[in-house]
């Protein structure tokens, strides 16, 4: 499919083998440099087979690999420095790309580079996770965090093709493809109940990775995403809808200091419960029925996702975090809510004392 933005429309590539066949990859390259950024897992795993395929479709090509360590902790400034630094090695110039291999750190942050990189070159979103396949590839948004809050520095900066290769999830760890699930049931949430139910019948073949059912749900979520993100490429109307559960996740993220895998949750777990929080959040203020939001949680927790706040998180603290959000404006606290499954909405109006009330609550 094709996603519509401010610079032009750019393809969504979704197959299995995709990445081995390069072919995809490889036109989405207009210069005679590229640079591959990854990860340290995701490069043992995959990126062999990258810089092969591009050296068989472009023999020519000059071809740099820079990697970073794995997790949420490592997408700062210094990392986003170290990317420019192997940019400015390459002798990077306007034509040239950055190949970002990996799942969400690595996208958001090799996006952000190339946004900076001579005022923005172009960068193909190759993601290696369930999740950034179906959410951080798609839509442009690039940015890395600071220890006040998560992706506060950043840019939009749409890339000029995604190639979403779902063998690449066979490699996925269980723990990541759940995560990527909850995002999957943030399209369901916010815009189509029909397809929180089609999550809910197909929740077993999703978690054996049944081909079909991946390969489905990344469309359709691709879909979702990409049709809101044409509509409105720099969040100012409803893609904010997009972060239904995040104004609380990203704050649990900040809270345990970005620990992800290591001690915390990762990014679609702090989502999930999140999104449990929004939805009850949502019925404490008169919105939506209670009964949508145990509907939310018990498929969260038939993938395996955590639904309740981490111990040891405080209230106070986590609401301290929300209003340094970035959906927070000069009027407060902006939240994504939903009045029942489907039907997800912008609220400017919450107060901070019933947001407390659901954190005590949890």
């Amino acid at each position: 499919m094709d996603v519509d933005s401010p610079s032009g429309p750019y393809p969504i590539h979704i197959g299995a083998g995709l990445v081995a066949d390069g072919e995809a990859l490889a036109a989405a390259l207009r210069g005679r440099q590229a640079l591959l950024v990854t990860d340290a897992n995701v490069a043992a795993l995959h990126a062999p087979v990258v810089e092969a395929a591009l050296r068989r479709h472009r023999p020519t090509l000059d071809l740099a690999t820079h990697v970073i360590p794995p997790g949420e902790s490592e997408k700062t400034l210094d990392r986003w420095r170290e990317v420019i630094d192997a940019l400015a090695a390459l002798g990077a110039t306007r034509d040239a790309a950055v190949v970002a291999l990996g799942g969400g750190v690595v996208g958001d942050l090799a996006g952000f580079a190339a946004a900076c990189w001579m005022r923005g070159i172009d960068v193909v979103q190759v993601p290696t996770t369930l999740l950034a396949m179906v959410d951080s590839s798609v839509g442009g948004k690039t940015a890395v965090d600071l220890p006040a809050g998560k992706n506060l520095v950043g840019a939009f900066h749409p890339p000029s093709a995604v190639v979403a290769d779902t063998a690449m999830l066979a490699t996925l760890p269980d723990r990541e493809l759940r995560a990527g699930l909850a995002e999957v049931a943030k399209y369901g949430a916010v815009f189509d109940a029909h397809f929180l139910g089609w999550l809910e019948a197909k929740a077993d073949a999703l978690l054996v990775r049944d081909p079909d059912a991946i390969a489905e749900a990344v469309a359709r979520s691709c879909g979702f995403k990409a049709e809101v993100v044409a509509r409105d490429p720099f969040e100012r109307g409803d893609r904010a809808l997009l972060n239904f559960g995040h104004t609380f996740g990203h704050a649990i993220e900040a809270e345990q200091g970005y620990a992800g895998a290591v001690g915390g949750l990762v990014h679609g777990e702090a989502v999930a419960v999140g999104m449990v929080l929004a939805a009850r959040l949502s019925a404490a203020l008169g919105r939506a029925p209670m009964a949508d939001a145990d509907r939310l949680e018990r498929l969260l927790a038939r993938f395996g996702l955590p639904t309740r706040i981490p111990a040891g998180l405080s209230p106070p603290s986590l609401l301290a975090r929300m209003r340094l959000d970035k959906k927070a404006d000069a009027a407060g606290l902006r939240f994504i809510l939903w009045d029942a499954a489907g039907e997800g909405r912008i609220a400017r109006d919450v107060p901070e004392a019933k947001v407390l009330e659901v954190l005590a609550a949890d």
